[in-house]
C-alpha cells in the first residue's frame, strides 16, 4: 500500500449561499484547491453529498461536476452516507491512491441547504434515520440527540452547563474562522436562554442549516514531495456502522460505530488515542461532541464533560477539539463536513489555521471522526505532519 498524502485544500462560501448554486459552490472550492495544491490535472473525483435530491432536485452528481469543473471524461462518482459523505469520499479517494488505481485525486464535499423550505429542508435530513420506525412515529435529529443527552445525564450526572460549555467553545474558534457561517461568541447564559428545541437542547445546541463546498487533493508522498507544497500524511483510515435506530441500541450513551471506526483507524496507523493531539468531531449537536469523544477513547465514560468544563477541550487545552468551530458555529452542509474537517487538519498541522486559532506547540498528530444520522456510520482518519 502506497503513502497516501494531502497536499491542498479549498472551500466555497459558507452560510446563506444565495448568489451561487450546488455546482458553483463545488467549482469555487475545487478550483481553490487546485490551486492551492499546485496540481496540473486530476485523475479521479469523489463527490461527497447527503441529499442533493430533495434539496434542489438534481442527482448524478459525478458527471455534472466532472463537466463544470472543464474536465469532462474525468471518472467521478457520488458518495453517500448522510452526513458522514464527505468523510466516505475522503476513505475512497484515499483507498485510490493507495491502491495505485490513481495518483492525484480529489476528494469533495457539497450540500445546498437553504434552496427550499424548512420544512422540506427538515425532510430532508430525516432520511438519514428509520423512516418506519423513528421518522413516521414523528422522531427528529433533535429528539433522537436529546434522548443521548437525558440518558448521559442520568448515568453520568452531565450538566447542561457542560453542554453549553461546548457550543461557547466552539463559537470563540469559529469566530477566528473566515469559512464560518457563525463567526461570532456566545455565552453559557445565551445558549441556556436560546429557544427550546427538544429538551434539554436548546437552538444554540444544534448545528446550523449551511450552503457549502469543500475539496482536498489526496496523492502519493512522492508527488506531493515534487509539489514543493506542504502536505500531510495519512496514517490510518477506519469505517463502521450500528443499527440505524436508535431504539436498537444496547446503550444511548455511546456510539459504538465511531468506537469501532477509531479502533480501526488506529491500528492501520500504528497509533494509540494517547498518540492523537487534537481533534475535528461531528457534533451536529452539542451532545454529540460529549459522546464521541468518550466513544473514541479520549476520556472514559462519565468523563468528558468535566473535562470541557475545566477547560481541556479549548485552543490552548491538553486535546483541543474543533479548532474550526465544528459544524456549530462553521456550519453543517452535511456533504461538506467531512472534507472541511479534513481541512481543517491540514491547516493546523502545517501551520496555516487563520486568525490566530493555530493549535499551541505545533501538533504533530491529529484526528477526524465523521459520522451519519445519530451514529448508524462513522468514518475516522488518523494523519500526521510530513
Amino acid at each position: 500500500m502506497r503513502q497516501v498524502c494531502v497536499v491542498g485544500v479549498g472551500f466555497s462560501q459558507w452560510g446563506e449561499v444565495w448568489r451561487r448554486s450546488l455546482r458553483g459552490l463545488f467549482v469555487d472550492a475545487a478550483m481553490n484547491a487546485i490551486k492551492n495544491a499546485g496540481v496540473d490535472h486530476l485523475d479521479s473525483l469523489y463527490v461527497g453529498c447527503m441529499a442533493s435530491g430533495p434539496f434542489v432536485s438534481q442527482e448524478h452528481l459525478g458527471a455534472l461536476m466532472a463537466d463544470y469543473l472543464g474536465m469532462k471524461g474525468l471518472p467521478a462518482m457520488r458518495v453517500e452516507s448522510a452526513c458522514a459523505s464527505g468523510g466516505m469520499a475522503f476513505r475512497q479517494a484515499f483507498i485510490e491512491v493507495a491502491g495505485g488505481f490513481s495518483d492525484i485525486v480529489m476528494a469533495s464535499g457539497v450540500e445546498k441547504m437553504t434552496d427550499c423550505s424548512g420544512d422540506d429542508a427538515t425532510a430532508a435530513l430525516a432520511m438519514a434515520a428509520d423512516q418506519e420506525y423513528e421518522v413516521f412515529n414523528g422522531a427528529t435529529f433533535p429528539g433522537l440527540y436529546a434522548l443521548m443527552a437525558h440518558a448521559h445525564m442520568a448515568r453520568y450526572g452531565t450538566t447542561r452547563q457542560m453542554l453549553s460549555a461546548i457550543a461557547v467553545k466552539n463559537h470563540k474558534n469559529g469566530a477566528k474562522n473566515p469559512v464560518a457561517q457563525y463567526p461570532f461568541e456566545i455565552t453559557i447564559e445565551g445558549v441556556e436562554k436560546s429557544v427550546m428545541i427538544a429538551d434539554p437542547l436548546h437552538i444554540l445546541d444544534c448545528s446550523p442549516i449551511t450552503d457549502g463546498a469543500a475539496a482536498v487533493i489526496v496523492t502519493t508522498e512522492e508527488i506531493a514531495r515534487k509539489l514543493g507544497k506542504p502536505y500531510i500524511k495519512v496514517l490510518g483510515s477506519g469505517l463502521a456502522t450500528d443499527t440505524i435506530q436508535l431504539a436498537h441500541r444496547a446503550d444511548l450513551t455511546t456510539i459504538k460505530a465511531s468506537t469501532l471506526a477509531a479502533e480501526r483507524a488506529l491500528k492501520m496507523a500504528g497509533k494509540t488515542i494517547r498518540d492523537v493531539q487534537f481533534a475535528e468531531v461531528h457534533d451536529c449537536f452539542t451532545i454529540a461532541e460529549l459522546v464521541i469523544l468518550e466513544s473514541i477513547g479520549v476520556y472514559k465514560p462519565g468523563q468528558a464533560g468535566p473535562a470541557i468544563l475545566a477547560g481541556e477541550t479549548a485552543l490552548e487545552g491538553k486535546f483541543p477539539v474543533n479548532s474550526s468551530g465544528g459544524l456549530k458555529s462553521k456550519g453543517h452542509p452535511v456533504g461538506a463536513t467531512g472534507i472541511a474537517q479534513i481541512a481543517e487538519v491540514y491547516k493546523q498541522l502545517t501551520g496555516q489555521a487563520e486568525k490566530g486559532r493555530q493549535i499551541p506547540g505545533s501538533p504533530k498528530i491529529g484526528m477526524t471522526q465523521n459520522m451519519g444520522g445519530s451514529g448508524a456510520s462513522s468514518v475516522v482518519h488518523i494523519m500526521e505532519v510530513a
